[in-house]
């Protein structure tokens, strides 16, 4: 069965959540619909659609003209296996100690690796991506330099690989977090499927605002995988849920945008340690003053 996409560009997030909403009351009906800010500090937001039949071009520049959107750019995709391709596309990660692969590699785990199975199908946050790959290489430093994570929080943690991470070198419970019910879901998922229930507990929850969260802290480390905007927000509550002499482990920051995000931090007191930039993307080690 034949896949078209339509595809579009506007900004603000209300106007794009308005014209998803309208598109799934298109005649032919999309079969998904997807709301997604481009990661690029533009602050443009993406708006696309999937359909088994070619869309209405003229409800589509209807849509687009009445809120502001370029227009829309239709595309036939070719008949793919997509979980397929992604098995053959995302060969296994080494991070450090970490080796992050799907259930089809499971026959090459090296020896002494800590092992992060997460499935093809859940692809996003498999630590092929820079920002993920970037966490995992400083909770490694982090472990080399002889940091034990008594108290670690996964914020935003989406497929939830950096609280596994953590869980399997350190020996204390690990919390992970995400605003979106979905990903809270697919956490909770990896974490069974990487025998680490009750080592880990993904909770449903924006930044720290969670009675679990709370109760655990203050925290000695915490992951923030997520974008610079929410980062730059998340600075205050950070300074306050972090032990002086804590870790934070900052990623989803453009290498352009680095130095914004250090200087929000240090304005809250906590500091560079550490920068590492992989292709497009940087990530942050930082460390809370002592008092």
């Amino acid at each position: 069965m034949p896949t078209f996409t339509a595809l579009t560009t506007l900004p603000g997030k209300a106007p794009a959540e308005k014209l998803g909403a309208a598109m799934e009351q298109l005649d032919p009906e999309p079969t998904g619909v997807g709301v997604f800010e481009v990661e690029d500090g533009s602050g443009l937001w993406e708006v696309g659609g999937y359909f088994t039949a070619p869309p209405d071009d003229t409800a589509l520049t209807l849509l687009a003209t009445a809120l502001g959107a370029n227009p829309f750019v239709v595309s036939e995709l070719p008949e793919t296996d997509w979980v397929a391709h992604v098995r053959r596309e995302l060969a296994p990660v080494q991070a450090g100690r970490f080796f992050v692969y799907g259930s089809h590699d499971a026959d090459q785990v090296p020896d002494g690796a800590e092992p992060l199975l997460i499935e093809a199908a859940m692809a996003f946050g498999t630590g092929h991506h820079g920002t993920t790959l970037g966490c995992l290489r400083a909770l490694d430093r982090l472990a080399n330099a002889g940091v034990v994570g008594q108290s670690v929080a996964d914020v935003g943690c989406g497929t939830a690989v950096l609280a596994m991470a953590a869980a399997r070198i350190w020996p204390n419970p690990v919390l992970a977090s995400d605003i979106d019910e979905v990903a809270v879901e697919v956490a909770h998922s990896n974490v069974v499927a990487n025998n680490l229930d009750g080592r880990v507990t993904c909770l449903e929850a924006a930044g720290f605002d969670h009675p679990d969260l709370l109760a655990a802290g203050p925290f000695d480390l915490v992951f923030a995988n997520i974008l610079k905007g929410p980062l730059i927000a998340l600075a205050p509550d950070m300074a306050q849920h972090l032990q002086p002499g804590g870790h934070a482990i900052l990623s989803g920051i453009l290498n352009e945008q680095a130095d914004d995000v250090i200087a929000v931090y240090a304005q809250n007191g906590i500091n560079l340690a550490h920068r590492e930039e992989i292709v497009d993307w940087t990530t942050l080690t930082l460390t809370k003053n002592l008092p």
